[in-house]
């Protein structure tokens, strides 16, 4: 099957360009660490241009179901034109929230996802909770746990760090910010917040892969709660220090794709 290749404009706006990143030709599965039946029905919360998307369209079996939501406009509207259209099953939805360098309309902070509760086997949140506050985190935590199935799986990045090194942050205070004029640029939450709020939201840690990057985006599975299932401890980030800045938005972005 030959897809089309999102625009590098907005390849630019998700970060990674090279076509590899967007391509899984020979078929096999996008995410190896989980089991087959994992893909069935999948929410890709924050699809962007169709990166998971594209890998998820040439996997075999593809998902039965996919439903990939983004707040920027003009790569869903890429989306629902070049990819949606050769993929039964899969559907594009503009996530009509406030973001001050992709979506500087919108009136919401935050939207429940478009879905009703325990319809999907699998919800991605790649590069998202990266990108949101602590309100927000909690708020599409609680939501991934909503529209799970009883035996479905959130694949989430998180960026982390350890809060007892910052004595001055108040007990109520669990992220930080790189950018303040953009704070979505970036957030770091602390380690100790993290399987408390996905408790309290009804999910549970059940696998992490820390960074190749010490400090950089650790790879989650948190499944909604059950009597009998036990959460993992996360480990030591041991890796080796380096810089991997996120993209800086251009000037222009909310408006890339929608013409």
């Amino acid at each position: 099957m030959s897809l089309p290749l999102p625009p590098l404009e907005l390849r630019q706006l998700v970060g990674p360009t090279e076509e590899r990143f967007f391509d899984n030709p020979g078929g096999g599965p996008v995410f190896p660490q989980l089991p087959v039946e994992a893909c069935e029905a999948v929410l890709d919360f924050g699809c962007g241009c169709g990166r998971l998307a594209r890998q998820l369209i040439q996997q075999r079996p593809r998902p039965r179901r996919y439903l990939g939501i983004d707040l920027h406009a003009g790569m869903i509207r890429w989306c629902q034109r070049n990819l949606q259209p050769q993929a039964p099953g899969f559907e594009f939805q503009h996530h009509d929230v406030f973001n001050r360098g992709l979506n500087p309309a919108g009136a919401d902070v935050v939207q429940p996802f478009p879905a009703g509760p325990g319809e999907f086997s699998l919800v991605l949140a790649w590069s998202v909770f990266t990108h949101v506050n602590q309100e927000q985190a909690e708020f599409y935590l609680r939501e991934a746990a909503r529209v799970l199935r009883p035996d479905g799986v959130l694949l989430a990045t998180f960026f982390l760090f350890d809060k007892g090194e910052f004595p001055m942050m108040q007990s109520f205070q669990n992220a930080l910010f790189i950018n303040e004029t953009d704070p979505s640029n970036a957030v770091i939450f602390d380690r100790a917040w993290l399987p408390a709020a996905a408790a309290a939201t009804g999910l549970t840690l059940t696998a992490a892969r820390p960074p190749r990057i010490r400090g950089y985006q650790w790879l989650l599975q948190l499944r909604p709660a059950r009597a009998g299932l036990e959460a993992v401890a996360l480990p030591a980030d041991e890796a080796p220090r380096g810089s991997l800045p996120p993209p800086l938005m251009p000037a222009d972005a909310e408006r890339l794709g929608r013409e």
